[in-house]
């Protein structure tokens, strides 16, 4: 086990992976806080969960691990923790809102309201990201490197 968390910490000690790390969750941060906490305008955990299981017809198990992968997952990418971890999770979430939202509407994003929905660039960019942090770990400045130096 003690092998499997070095490995899920290991990271390569560069400050460009701590700016990537960082920017991904300074980005997912006001996304989970709408949906768990009504903070930017959002409509908090409640509203989020019934708009995705009965609008958008998502199991439950769905809609909830969305809300605590944007929430949980964009603090843990914040701080560095565990982010190789979180950028996976967040990367599949992605994969999947391409296919099930923004794969019908294009590539672009929605910019002047002329098509039925987002496309799918937005997403592409925070896959990106995340395959980043997944192949590079959290960086420099981050407490996965913390706590490697600590054992």
């Amino acid at each position: 086990m003690k092998h499997l968390v070095q490995k899920l910490l290991k990271t390569h000690p560069n400050i460009g992976f701590s700016i990537a790390r960082l920017t991904l969750g300074l980005v997912m941060f006001p996304h989970g806080a709408q949906k768990l906490l009504s903070l930017f305008g959002g409509y908090g955990y409640t509203a989020t969960m019934e708009s995705f299981t009965t609008q958008m017809g998502l199991p439950s198990i769905v809609a909830f691990s969305i809300i605590m992968i944007e929430f949980f997952g964009s603090i843990s990418l914040i701080l560095g923790l565990f982010s190789r971890f979180w950028a996976l999770a967040l990367a599949g979430m992605f994969i999947g809102i391409i296919y099930m939202t923004q794969l019908e509407n294009g590539f672009f994003m929605n910019w002047y309201g002329n098509q039925a929905g987002e496309g799918y660039e937005y997403s592409l960019l925070i896959i990106g990201l995340a395959l980043t942090i997944i192949v590079n770990g959290s960086g420099k400045w981050s407490l996965d490197n913390l706590i490697l130096k600590k054992q």
